[in-house]
């Protein structure tokens, strides 16, 4: 049962969420979680691993935004895609790095992203891109590994 004081963190919650933020983590460092909100503090905990798939999952797209559109108008390249390329590369190879729990998901998730990756550079570039593979032809590994990929990839 949450004590007067739950009480008042819950409101604080609802207020100031930068303040509620530091007080449960004083309760909780002060070992007084009679205190804490915890229904409030599951929440957030929660918020935080959705946040860090989204944030893979926006770049992965990235990624294979950028990939298709080398592509598929290969005179088009610049430094700016190559670096957004490396730039995805790096935060989910970090990621994935602090969260290896985090590969799976994408790895079941990669044919999704890859059809909205294609959807979303036909709609930037305008080039039809029929010629692409329905299903991404690559692994997470390659994606993470590789900067010249092969269309198709050679056979492993």
């Amino acid at each position: 049962m949450m004590s007067s004081m739950g009480t008042a963190t819950k409101t604080l919650y609802d207020t100031d969420f930068v303040e509620w933020s530091a007080h449960t983590a004083q309760l909780v460092r002060a070992g007084r979680l009679d205190e804490v909100d915890l229904e409030n503090l599951a929440e957030e905990i929660e918020g935080l691993g959705k946040r860090d798939r989204w944030a893979v999952h926006a770049q992965l797209r990235r990624l294979l935004l950028h990939q298709i559109k080398r592509r598929i108008q290969p005179e088009r390249e610049g430094a700016s895609w190559r670096r957004s390329i490396l730039n995805s590369q790096e935060r989910i190879t970090s990621s994935v790095k602090d969260s290896p729990s985090l590969k799976p998901f994408f790895e079941k998730d990669l044919r999704g992203i890859y059809t909205r990756a294609v959807r979303a550079a036909f709609l930037e570039t305008g080039v039809k891109t029929a010629n692409l593979p329905e299903i991404c032809p690559f692994t997470m590994d390659q994606l993470l590994e590789d900067f010249d990929l092969d269309w198709p990839p050679s056979p492993a």
